[in-house]
């Protein structure tokens, strides 16, 4: 009897193994394609922009990328963002470029979008010359640099 036990023991012990090995396992590739991406755990998140290009691809780019952010649903009404320009991105500032529009959108939707003075400089511009609707700070990497210190994620299109 005791040997029936032991014998009965031991085929359930090898069911339960086989059983175990033969469970289907999700692969890699399974699960990379339930991925839904990360989940939003802080009250607000912060990122500043960077843009330092007159390129339209570049500035199209970075448009494109702050709306996106913008429609991120797990992002929606935690965001605050800034838009610094400086070196060729001062372009996207003067009056008679053709970003007026985007700009204007960007602030509308809560973006604070801003020149840096040192450029101006460097390009021999004055304020008079850009959107009316801007804000300046002394120097665009000054800004950079006390947002990345705050925290902030630094984004380059």
């Amino acid at each position: 009897m005791k040997n029936i036990i032991l014998m009965l023991s031991i085929f359930m012990l090898c069911l339960s193994a086989h059983a175990q090995q033969t469970k289907p396992v999700k692969n890699n590739l399974q699960k990379n394609a339930e991925f839904v991406g990360a989940t939003t755990h802080l009250k607000q998140y912060k990122a500043i922009y960077q843009l330092d290009s007159n390129q339209p691809d570049v500035v199209k780019k970075a448009f494109r990328n702050i709306n996106n952010v913008l429609n991120d649903p797990r992002l929606k009404g935690k965001l605050q963002l800034e838009l610094i320009t400086f070196s060729g991105g001062t372009e996207v500032m003067l009056k008679d470029s053709p970003y007026e529009k985007d700009l204007k959108k960007l602030i509308d939707q809560g973006v604070i979008v801003a020149q840096c003075n040192n450029s101006l400089q460097e390009r021999n511009l004055v304020k008079d010359q850009l959107y009316d609707f801007i804000g300046y700070v002394p120097s665009g990497n000054g800004e950079l640099v006390i947002r990345a210190a705050e925290g902030w994620v630094i984004v380059k299109p």
